[in-house]
């Protein structure tokens, strides 16, 4: 008996007259209606029943099987949530996806801290699994991006000491009125009830457990059913499948998981469930690629993809042994198998890949090398390769938009120009890095040695090469690429447990954790600059004090906001506070000498200082709602600092901030400025907040907490807990300084508020002047003249470069003094020209472009060497300025037509350039 055995004895089995099996395929146990059923009814124990053979009344399309869930549940007393954004780091700080429906209510919903938007709940959540993103295409059932339809009810003991300590209470329903539930939709969409088995299935994450039930219909699983009830306990009772010991918690949540794709595809019976719910793209895609299949053909897939269930990358070691069995079973070759169903499977692949990226981009999610960004780059460019290799040569923004359009985004505009501008990024990162994938090849190949698993996952993370490609490149080159099946599900596993960023807050240090929660009255009055207050206590440290009083109007440290600084007095002493810092709700007055426990103090802060930083925090909120109107809605906070000279804002958008489009940044900021709105703030409840404003409320962090603080600017919302304004006109003027691109996805805003913002136009305007006295113009005529200037420049240092080639060729035919080595069939000129590096490489060009091979040495401040190859010699130039720069104590090297080096050693340089013929001929024959 397992531990959890009691927990599926049901009364509603009971009653319905299900009997416990045990499967004699797999040992696994499930409830039936059916006596003598003796197998479990999930792949490999059977297989698809319901391919050419629906298993509901009527065919259901995505948008119509989403209805009828959501109606269901609607009338038996479920309230209807709209779903959650993709990307759960919008709302959650310790994940990036959103992978199933529970992650809309984790951690806060969940563990009773907060209550759920409404109980009990149903909805249906889109999400994206990048661990799947192999299988896809290949097993015929999984997809990448998909919804989860769920109903969820929030439970909690009645029996404990202090049942109110919860955001809920009570029990809404529990596992049998779960699985009545389920019955009773199956029943409604034509389902024969009594072919459906529900699997004993315990489940087991993230510190929770319970039991859990998959509920299979015809060889598919449609749904499972957990019931989570336990957290992990060193003490607990109940041992389960993840060797951890678990007891029961006072909350238990009914947490259902209802494929849509897969409910859909049992109502179609098509041969894989991509045509079920990817019927148009597929059409347009097979047409596109010119595939076309005899009705044999057709039939033969079918009877593959009803097989195919079996066929799990997770599981099976090597798909071509699988893809073999199924060969094997259907009677045909393997490679006629593989040649018939792997462009479909591309196909498969490319539809369901548009639809993670419409997903991604519809929500905001911004291409980059860190979190989110980085998997939507992952998945962007395996889908161009996809195409390459199909033949498919629709423009990928015309792919992606197909699926935008059907999910209903309204920015698909701005879908289609993150794909294009990530296409174009993506063609000059392979041109980069074509070149080191040829190196690499050439270093195994000389070692006899396959290019290893992690050099291939590098290349993709640093220049996005795909596997396959690079396997086409080391063929070239004689080496060897053994490509796991999970290739990319091993990169996103890189990846997938990035954070939004941020530090890991520590628990309160233990010498604070008796003292009260510090009354933050800086919310109450943030124009106010004097208090009276209390000393709880005083700790000393290693250099100066922490001091804790009852209440303080001294911020803390902060969301990107400094800390207050200004003074603490007795009647007897006064001490300077440098720092304030939060530990949970303590909140510590650092100061550079010791002050009375029990004292009354007056508190100061440096007043100006603070109005400095209240403006520059406001400014910050201003300027990221004028770059979201300006550059689009998917533009969002990703860091922000506050100062009192100037601040930054860095914001997650697809390309370079244009000089025309920081005008309108500034105008738009400081038309609400003038406007002089006021600057409000207010707690309410965090579901409602999330209800009227959505996720952008988080653009600064995630609060914790059941009420959140909002501030709002005008249109703008935030949850903030810094200090602010109480109207804009109060900023005086925003100047945006400077832009910067900070990491590929991330644009950085340098920006002076009030004060500091005349002073920056004061400094530009200084230099400016500066500028018009050296050129001798007005400073009106500065841009015209400076642009005079540098076209002259340019053109001399063109007449220059012209002189130094004619010299070089001049040079170069006049060579009397240079050593002729015979390499192969061709010449090598070796000479010293003591000059710099400019002209050594003029001239070895000139040799290079009569067919010679140039291997040049300068003895000016250092020894320099550049060597320059013609094509098809066989004589790499990297590598023969590497040996040469050595014997100079120094190094070099370059590709292998034109390479440059030396070292500091001029003594040697005349020895060096002797040896040259020998590292020449010893080059060539490597």
């Amino acid at each position: 008996m397992s531990d959890l055995e009691e927990e599926y004895r049901l009364e509603y089995f009971r009653e319905e007259g299900f009997e416990r099996v045990e499967c004699v395929s797999c040992g696994n146990h499930f409830w039936t209606r059916d006596p003598e059923r003796e197998v479990c009814g999930e792949p490999p124990c059977a297989t698809y029943d319901f391919i050419d053979d629906p298993g509901f009344d009527e065919a259901h399309s995505l948008e119509e099987m989403r209805e009828a869930f959501l109606s269901f549940f609607e009338d038996h007393d479920h309230e209807r949530i709209e779903p959650y954004p993709v990307a759960a780091n919008r709302w959650r700080d310790d994940v990036l996806l959103t992978q199933a429906s529970i992650y809309d209510f984790q951690p806060l919903v969940t563990s009773g801290q907060t209550p759920p938007p409404a109980n009990p709940l149903t909805i249906s959540q889109p999400c994206i699994r990048m661990q799947d993103i192999d299988n896809v295409g290949k097993t015929g059932r999984h997809t990448m991006a998909f919804e989860m339809m769920a109903h969820h009810a929030f439970n909690a003991r009645e029996d404990i000491d202090d049942p109110g300590q919860y955001a809920f209470e009570g029990e809404v329903y529990w596992k049998d009125r779960t699985v009545e539930l389920c019955d009773e939709l199956l029943d409604s969409m034509g389902a024969d009830i009594t072919e459906v088995t529900y699997i004993e299935d315990p489940w087991v994450g993230g510190g929770n457990a319970g039991p859990a039930i998959e509920v299979i219909y015809k060889g598919l699983e449609l749904a499972t059913l957990v019931f989570m009830c336990m957290e992990q306990d060193p003490d607990g009772e109940y041992e389960l499948k993840d060797g951890n010991t678990y007891s029961y918690m006072d909350t238990y949540v009914v947490d259902t998981g209802y494929g849509l794709e897969r409910w859909t595809w049992m109502s179609q019976g098509t041969p894989t469930v991509y045509e079920a719910i990817y019927p148009e793209t597929i059409s347009f895609l097979t047409d596109n690629a010119g595939l076309d299949y005899t009705d044999d053909e057709s039939d033969l897939v079918a009877q593959a993809a009803r097989l195919s269930g079996n066929l799990d990358i997770d599981d099976v070691d090597d798909v071509e042994a699988a893809r073999g069995d199924i060969a094997a079973e259907l009677g045909v070759d393997v490679e006629e198998l593989r040649d018939l169903v792997e462009p479909l499977e591309h196909i498969y692949a490319i539809a369901d890949h548009a639809r993670t990226l419409a997903y991604m981009f519809g929500d905001g999610i911004v291409p980059s090398n860190v979190a989110t960004g980085y998997l939507a780059r992952m998945v962007l460019r395996r889908m161009k390769r996809l195409c390459d290799t199909v033949g498919v040569d629709a423009p990928l923004d015309e792919l992606v938009d197909m699926q935008a359009d059907r999910l209903g985004y309204e920015n698909r505009d701005t879908i289609r120009d993150i794909v294009r501008t990530e296409v174009e990024k993506y063609r000059e990162t392979l041109e980069r890095g074509r070149r080191r994938v040829e190196d690499l090849a050439r270093e195994y190949a000389e070692r006899d040695e396959p290019i290893p698993v992690d050099e291939l996952i590098e290349l993709y993370d640093s220049h996005g090469i795909q596997p396959d490609m690079v396997a086409e490149i080391a063929d070239d080159h004689g080496a060897t690429v053994d490509v796991p099946d999970d290739f990319y599900g091993l990169v996103a596993s890189r990846h997938d447990d990035e954070t939004a960023g941020g530090v890991e807050a520590s628990g309160a240090e233990e010498r604070f954790a008796d003292l009260p929660e510090t009354e933050k009255r800086y919310y109450n009055d943030q124009e106010r600059t004097q208090f009276e207050a209390v000393v709880l206590d005083v700790f000393e440290r290693e250099e100066g004090y922490d001091v804790v009083l009852d209440g303080t109007l001294f911020y803390p440290e902060g969301g990107g906001q400094p800390a207050d600084t200004g003074t603490l007095a007795t009647d007897e002493t006064t001490v300077e506070v440098t720092d304030v810092q939060a530990v949970d709700d303590v909140v510590l007055h650092r100061t550079d000498g010791p002050i009375g426990k029990g004292e009354f103090v007056t508190g100061r802060i440096d007043a100006d200082r603070r109005r400095q930083l209240m403006a520059h925090h406001t400014a910050t909120h201003i300027v990221g709602h004028a770059a979201r109107e300006v550059l689009g809605d998917h533009v969002r906070q990703a860091g922000a600092q506050k100062g009192v000279d100037s601040s930054r804002l860095d914001v997650r958008h697809y390309d370079r901030i244009s000089r025309d489009q920081v005008e309108e940044i500034e105008r738009v900021a400081n038309d609400l400025v003038t406007a002089n709105v006021q600057v409000s703030q207010e707690w309410p409840h965090r579901n409602e907040a999330e209800a009227e404003h959505g996720f952008d409320l988080y653009q600064g962090g995630i609060p914790p907490g059941e009420h959140i603080r909002l501030i709002h600017v005008g249109e703008d919302v935030q949850a903030c807990g810094g200090t602010h304004v109480a109207r804009t006109g109060d900023i005086g003027a925003i100047k945006i300084r400077s832009t910067e691109r900070v990491q590929d996805g991330v644009e950085r805003l340098v920006f002076a508020a009030g004060e500091a913002a005349i002073r920056a136009t004061q400094e530009t305007e200084n230099a400016l002047y500066e500028a018009a006295d050296v050129l001798d113009v007005d400073p009106q005529d500065v841009p015209e003249t400076a642009e005079r200037f540098f076209d002259a420049w340019k053109d001399r240092g063109k007449r220059i470069e012209d002189l130094e080639s004619q010299l070089a060729e001049a040079r170069a035919a006049g060579a009397d003094d240079a050593a002729e080595v015979e390499v192969g069939e061709t010449t090598a000129v070796v000479q010293r020209i003591d000059a710099d590096v400019d002209e050594l490489r003029a001239t070895a060009s000139a040799f290079a472009e009569e067919g010679q091979i140039a291997v040049l040495g300068s003895g000016l401040d250092s020894a320099q060497f550049v060597v320059a190859v013609p094509d098809g010699v066989g004589v790499n130039a990297g590598e023969v300025v590497g040996e040469l720069a050595a014997k100079v104590g120094g190094g070099g090297g370059g590709p292998p037509d034109f390479a440059q080096g030396g070292g500091p050693d001029v003594d040697a340089l005349e020895d060096a350039l002797a040896d040259a013929p020998d590292v020449l001929k010893a080059v060539r024959n490597a």
